[in-house]
């Protein structure tokens, strides 16, 4: 919609000190006469919209107008501009890529400088180390779906590697523990799900809509005590796994022994992630309760160990 443009122009004008006509209809996918008009309107608009000539040239709002900042403090606008990006980093949603070009515009000038100062000290990076393309785009495409309100069809893995094709209606892309999840609708099971998107493959958006309902996405954070079961767990871990235990668990979960072991109390929904997050431990954990996943990991250690016998022949493949 041109509003939509002629607003984004406006934006970016404000945060820049001139901008080139080309970039503009780079930017927003129009020709170089379409932004000539929309530069004529915004200005009859009544915001003051001068030319530079030269190489450097370009347009841009006169220096002395500027949006009232109203209550927003520099910090809380610094604060903003780096989750955003932080954010856009993952999504590289053109919405969000306007939505700081407006708050970044807030600043005076004189600000906006030691502003790209600051976004080069504080950088927040929300994807893990090692995320590929592939995730990536299945985060894109969830996120769109989410966002236009459209079905979203994957396979689907549970916690036992069993695969299903669902189809679901998206509400709301949540990122929590270290992890993205998808709240959603589930056609397939006919109630609201939590979907971990690492464990969908081939995420497709439909062209058919749907009516968002109105539901917490909180509610799925707490377990139905009739459907999950919760494992409250006592852990015993060697000091030279310190820094992962401190790293992932609270302070007022951990408790240090004189020995220098730490001892950790938490409770967790009990299914095959948090064996095998245990196991990620290897020696250096013991589980002290309750005892029938102590000994699951027992068994889980004695196969691991006939698995590396030194007479076991290696497989090839």
């Amino acid at each position: 919609m041109r509003i939509d443009r002629m607003l984004g122009i406006t934006m970016m004008m404000l945060n820049r000190d001139r901008v080139a006509a080309r970039e503009l209809a780079e930017r927003f996918g129009v020709s170089v006469r379409t932004i000539y008009r929309d530069l004529e309107a915004v200005n009859q608009a009544g915001i003051p919209v001068v030319s530079h000539s030269g190489n450097r040239g370009g347009y841009g709002i006169m220096d002395t107008f500027r949006i009232d900042r109203q209550f927003l403090t520099f910090e809380d606008i610094l604060a903003m501009v780096s989750v955003l990006r932080g954010v856009n980093s993952t999504l590289e949603n053109q919405e969000l890529d306007l939505a700081v070009e407006k708050i970044a515009s807030l600043l005076p000038r004189h600000q906006a400088d030691w502003m790209a100062h600051y976004s080069r000290q504080v950088v927040i990076d929300i994807l893990p180390l090692g995320y590929t393309k592939r995730q990536k785009d299945r985060l894109k495409t969830v996120h769109q779906a989410v966002v236009e309100g459209r079905l979203l069809r994957f396979t689907y893995s549970n916690n036992k590697g069993e695969k299903t094709v669902r189809c679901a209606e998206p509400m709301t892309l949540i990122f929590k523990g270290y992890a993205w999840y998808l709240f959603a609708f589930c056609r397939l099971r006919e109630d609201y799900r939590l979907f971990r998107l690492s464990r969908m493959d081939h995420p497709e958006m439909l062209d058919a809509s749907f009516e968002k309902k109105d539901k917490a996405w909180e509610d799925a954070f707490d377990p139905d005590p009739s459907g999950v079961t919760m494992a409250h767990l006592k852990l015993r871990f060697s000091p030279a796994v310190r820094v992962r235990v401190e790293d992932y668990f609270e302070p007022d979960q951990i408790r240090t022994a004189p020995d220098g072991s730490l001892y950790v109390e938490v409770c967790f929904p009990e299914d095959q992630w948090i064996y095998s997050f245990l196991l990620g431990y290897g020696e250096h954990v013991e589980v002290l309760e309750p005892p029938h996943i102590r000994e699951f990991l027992r068994r889980k250690a004695e196969k691991i160990q006939a698995l590396y016998k030194p007479d076991n022949t290696v497989s090839r493949g």
